[in-house]
């Protein structure tokens, strides 16, 4: 028969349209449908495309014989458009050549195109506002640039103010500070000639102006919301010395401090500076990944490749990636094969084999192959831009201990007035000169003002996060992980997470029949499923050099098996649960061995006769063993949480001496004993996939998404593993334990400071001798804030 091979499709395709619906009615999960529905249309193009071939070389034939080929002509071009082209791209080397050209052309129409977007978006860098609005408009088009935007140049344009105002501040207060009689004396050095107090004056004046403007504005925002902060006592210090220091200069009694709110305004926008500097630092990282996307695809449009800007692209279109290209978007193979090279997402080295039905990452790059790929994804809900988005709003979610710091300060700003007032009241009661007591009044304002404290937290917190992203970390809520570092329960999931998630052919048992013939049968039948097992044999029997033999009314019931005829006879492959159920003899014995064994056994079926079993194991990842001997050293109990069956279960939990197997359970029955564990005192990370897990992920203290790849945004998880290594859940631990005692660290050096100074600066030790130099608290003051973006620019873990 001409349509042998459309027939086979078609006859596949029945089979899977059956299990679509069998799987709707049984109501699995949307997953499995979706792959088998995806399965099912590659199918049908593929019958397509036999058929129209065969009926162009039917018009062919039929036109030569009735010499009547002039009248075919359009028929057969309108066959020759909906073809596909991959089918025939190696028919003759002048095609390729003028294909080439034709697509060279195509670039070069493109460029002045892609020149005027890359305007348009020069031109949105310089209006931030009217990015939310154009993303508004737009629903999410350019989202890719413009996300850059919103993650990257508001930030990074931020960052370069402030240090721009950081150098002018420090250029302007150089000379304030040497020519301040205060240091002069300190310091033993003269430096004086006419007016140079007015020149002083100006400078600082210049200086408040600027320098102090961005505090005055972040104050008057606080006073608004009735919330007054650090920017409201940064301005009260400031304001206070400014007017004290000018009435100095005109006439009153005293010592200016010109030189100490110089130095403060310089202090904290160089604090301001590093903080955002360090807190960008992550999202720019990631960001810098989305620079390496390509700005165009090779578009598949009926029989042409048509070169298109990304941002032009739809939902499931099709794109040709070649040899050494980048894939330009998320999608899933529709078509060829290939080892992609996903460093840049994973940071593994190895490049990974890709075929149909595999997802593919936007960025990644293709080896030796060429693919077709089904756009999936685009803008925001690409896998780069969620992961910046993620990072993003880890920076934006506040800490608890970023509010306690907040709370601190709104107090130290009361504490400051407070003591301020009574330290005026105090020194004019007791017949000191106006000009002591507006001195020590002064002081205090100064030493009050809690930069120290501000930075304390934020600093951390960035650099915590920046160093999470770059070891494949992604925090979605802070809080929960600061509390990370009281986990003492670990709970994983098994197939994916300490195991690889691909099955293996362990033993093969026959009954009747040799082993090669029973490999040929499995093989013939596999090969069209996509099931974790099917590959698992498909991948022995390749490399034992298996006879794929000819396959019809081929069916797979998902849950059940797969059947089809070989040499007019039927063969089942199928569960140890099948046979029992419809009453076919099997060896009970074997299996109950291969079972405690942990081993998955299938048997292959005749007709209704059992002639082979297949053992097979999912491996255990070299990573999972050092893991759980490391949480076990910490003293974390280690638990593994399963739905498989217990002799599997068993066997993994052996292995790896797992303190605790919990198997058999459903998914919804896994966030039932994460309660059962949290009842028991236990404070619980349960690690799993992200997806069957999500009750769980949700019920535990801490919810870690592992085999996250492709999809980082999962609702449930609290933090995200991109590299799906175990391993990295000793990084997380440790990472959290760190961030919370540098967090306490810095906490109790601003606090401690801001204790130990206040009463000094009032005056309290007077009596005894002893009164602190403004100097010299301006000295401590800004000593502070050094001593705390130091500390937490120390924060590291081991790689």
């Amino acid at each position: 028969m001409k349509h042998n091979e459309a027939l086979k499709s078609l006859r596949v395709a029945k089979g899977q349209i059956e299990a679509v619906v069998k799987m709707t009615e049984e109501d699995r999960y949307c997953i499995d449908i979706s792959t088998q529905i995806n399965a099912t249309i590659a199918l049908l193009k593929k019958a397509q495309a036999d058929i129209l071939s065969n009926h162009l070389k039917s018009c062919v034939l039929e036109s030569i014989e009735a010499g009547d080929v002039d009248l075919k002509i359009e028929e057969i071009n309108k066959l020759i458009k909906k073809l596909v082209w991959k089918r025939y791209k190696d028919m003759d080397e002048k095609h390729n050549h003028h294909h080439n050209h034709d697509e060279e052309k195509n670039t070069k129409k493109h460029e002045h195109n892609h020149n005027e977007h890359m305007e348009h978006h020069n031109h949105i860098d310089n209006n931030m506002h009217m990015i939310h609005k154009h993303d508004e408009v737009n629903n999410g088009k350019h989202n890719h640039h413009n996300h850059m935007n919103h993650g990257g140049h508001d930030h990074n344009k931020m960052i370069k103010e402030y240090k721009n105002l950081f150098f002018l501040s420090l250029i302007l207060t150089l000379p304030i500070v040497l020519l301040s009689p205060m240091v002069q004396e300190l310091l033993k050095f003269t430096l004086r000639f006419k007016y140079d107090q007015i020149v002083v004056f100006v400078l600082a004046t210049v200086l408040v102006l600027i320098g102090g403007k961005p505090f005055f504005v972040g104050a008057k925002d606080e006073l608004k919301k009735k919330g007054p902060a650090m920017m409201s006592l940064i301005s009260l210090a400031v304001g206070i010395s400014y007017i004290y220091s000018s009435a100095i200069v005109f006439g009153l009694k005293g010592h200016d401090f010109f030189w100490e709110l110089a130095t403060l305004i310089t202090i904290m926008l160089l604090g301001h500076y590093l903080e955002m500097k360090s807190a960008v630092a992550a999202s720019n990282a990631l960001t810098s990944l989305t620079k390496l996307m390509p700005s165009e695809a090779n578009l598949v449009r009926e029989d042409k490749i048509v070169v298109t800007k990304i941002s032009d692209l739809k939902i499931s279109d099709i794109v040709i990636v070649k040899p050494g290209d980048k894939v330009p978007v998320d999608g899933i193979i529709t078509e060829g094969k290939s080892t992609l090279d996903e460093s840049m997402i994973t940071g593994e080295s190895v490049p990974v084999l890709k075929e149909i039905n595999d997802d593919v990452i936007g960025g990644t790059i293709n080896g030796d192959g060429s693919i077709y790929v089904r756009v999936t994804k685009l803008g925001k809900d690409t896998y780069l831009e969620q992961v910046i988005t993620l990072v993003n709003d880890a920076q934006m979610n506040r800490s608890k201990t970023q509010r306690l710091a907040d709370t601190f300060a709104k107090y130290l700003f009361y504490l400051a007035i407070v003591i301020a007032s009574i330290t005026a009241i105090v020194w004019s009661f007791s017949g000191k000169p106006a000009d002591f007591v507006l001195e020590r009044v002064v002081t205090v304002v100064i030493i009050a003002c809690p930069h120290a404290l501000g930075v304390a937290i934020p600093l951390v917190t960035s650099v915590s996060t920046s160093i999470a992203a770059k070891n494949g970390l992604l925090i979605k809520k802070r809080e929960r992980f600061e509390n990370a570092r009281k986990i003492n329960a670990v709970v994983f999931d098994k197939t994916g997470t300490l195991t690889e998630g691909k099955f293996y052919v362990s033993h093969i048992h026959t009954y009747g029949e040799t082993k090669e013939n029973v490999i040929n049968y499995a093989y013939s039948l596999e090969k069209y499923s996509n099931h974790p097992i099917a590959k698992g044999i498909t991948e022995y029997a390749l490399t034992n050099n298996s006879k794929s033999l000819k396959v019809t009314d081929f069916a797979n019931t998902p849950g059940v098996g797969i059947e089809g005829f070989i040499d007019n006879k039927k063969y089942y492959i199928v569960s140890p649960a099948y046979l029992t159920k419809n009453g076919i003899n099997f060896d009970n014995h074997h299996h109950h061995e291969m079972s405690e064994d942990g081993l998955t056994v299938i048997y292959l079926v005749q007709e209704d006769k059992v002639i082979a079993s297949f053992a097979l194991e999912d491996k255990i990842k070299e990573s999972s063993y050092q893991v759980v001997k490391d949480l076990k050293e910490k003293g974390i109990r280690t638990i593994l949480l399963t739905g498989d069956n217990s002799g599997v279960a068993a066997k993994v939990g052996k292995k790896l001496e797992i303190d605790e197997v919990i198997a058999e359970v459903l998914p919804h029955q896994k966030s039932e004993k994460i309660r059962d564990l949290k009842a028991k005192g236990y404070i619980v990370a349960m690690t799993g996939d992200g997806i069957n897990d999500a009750p769980a992920l949700a019920e535990a203290d801490l919810g870690i998404a592992i085999g996250a790849g492709t999809d980082v945004a999962i609702d449930t998880a609290d933090v995200i593993l991109v590299k799906s290594n175990p391993k990295d859940v000793i990084a997380l631990l440790e990472l959290s334990k760190k961030t919370y005692n540098k967090m306490i660290q810095n906490l109790i050096w601003a606090t401690a400071y801001n204790l130990i100074t206040l009463p000094l600066a009032a005056g309290i030790l007077y009596n005894q001798g002893f009164i602190l130099p403004p100097a010299i608290g301006a000295i401590l003051m800004s000593a502070s804030s050094i001593v705390v973006a130091v500390n937490a620019k120390l924060l590291r873990i081991k790689k």
